[in-house]
């Protein structure tokens, strides 16, 4: 049976490792997408040097999948767009990533209609099946990958994800058309089943790895897991990020991540410093202190103070900025001027939004 295919070209830009950011939504004062706002959110991950962008996920807001809002296609359709104007732009493949959701008929809708729109690859989350055997799910993966080439998605269960034991993420592994995995249960335990389950399938050379671990991006990085497989012990290591984190401040992503790929050991300890910074950053971003209630809200308080929105808009209306969340974000501000790239925004800026 033929089923879309991830090219190989593609297959090997996301072995290599490539920062993806996590789309968020631009909204006008209506709640109607906007437009201007959203495009210039995408040129500026072009132009920071993102290999690839996730639209439609947790970050972007799973509401628009709401028949009364309707913004999903849309969304769809425009960043499509897009990301391939500023592919052929760049002279570079930029890998394009649908979020997929909801019960089988539905994702199954989704995936059809990514693969319309040319999108690459269906980021598949489990959210919405909570009571779903292991059976089912590995079953409902199947039918997903039929339609697109799958990226796992192990969302942490603060934010509405379940548990999934290393057996799931063996068996998941064993099915042909996955090509990648989103690692963020903020857990180390759980991290490690992802990386086990992966290993034992026999598949571990040909499924990438990502860190979606927005409280630990450069551990991660830096880790190289060595363990057991069919044949004898195997190394496998986390190659890049998938991060609603790298929606903001998206230029120096591209940076330590480079910075990253060519580190030697005796650069560890440092990059390992850096990351307690950057984990101090994101538990501002994503309101850690109150289990992450702002987290969306976060990721678009810095977009506006960058310029990119003028209000923070959510189509939840609970959704907003915790208490003494903002003043958080005005602290790490202070604290770590060299982790912003508000000096390339502020060039760009009237560029991207023109």
């Amino acid at each position: 049976m033929s089923y879309p295919q991830l090219s190989e070209e593609k297959k090997q830009i996301l072995q290599r490792g490539i920062v993806i950011p996590a789309l968020p939504l631009a909204l006008d004062r209506n709640l109607h997408l906007d437009v201007r706002r959203q495009r210039a959110l995408i040129r500026y991950y072009a132009d920071a040097g993102v290999g690839g962008v996730a639209v439609g996920v947790h970050t972007t807001q799973f509401a628009i999948r709401d028949p009364q809002i309707g913004l999903f296609r849309p969304l769809l359709e425009l960043a499509g767009e897009e990301i391939n104007a500023r592919s052929q732009e760049h002279g570079r493949p930029l890998i394009q990533i649908c979020g997929i959701s909801g019960p089988t008929q539905q994702a199954v809708a989704e995936a059809r209609l990514a693969v319309s729109l040319d999108y690459d690859a269906g980021l598949l989350s489990l959210a919405t099946l909570p009571n779903a055997s292991h059976e089912e799910l590995i079953s409902h993966c199947r039918e997903i990958a039929r339609n697109i080439p799958l990226i796992g998605f192990y969302l942490q269960p603060a934010v509405g994800g379940r548990i999934l034991d290393e057996h799931f993420w063996r068996d998941f592994a064993e099915i042909e058309n996955v090509v990648a995995v989103k690692i963020a249960p903020f857990n180390r335990y759980h991290t490690l089943d992802v990386i086990k389950g992966i290993i034992t399938s026999g598949r571990g050379n040909e499924i990438a790895l990502y860190t979606g671990n927005d409280d630990n991006i450069v551990a991660d990085l830096l880790t190289e897991y060595y363990l057991p497989g069919p044949g004898g012990m195997v190394r496998k290591r986390i190659v890049a990020g998938l991060l609603g984190h790298w929606a903001v401040w998206t230029r120096k992503a591209v940076e330590l991540l480079e910075r990253i790929h060519r580190a030697t050991p005796e650069d560890y300890p440092a990059l390992l410093s850096l990351g307690t910074q950057i984990t101090d950053c994101n538990a501002a971003f994503f309101d850690a202190a109150n289990g992450f209630k702002g987290v969306i809200a976060g990721i678009h308080e810095v977009l506006r103070r960058q310029g990119f929105f003028d209000k923070i808009r959510l189509l939840d209306p609970k959704e907003k900025l915790s208490p003494g969340q903002k003043e958080e974000i005005d602290r790490v501000y202070r604290a770590y001027p060299h982790l912003n790239d508000d000096d390339f925004v502020r060039m760009n800026l009237n560029k991207w939004l023109s």
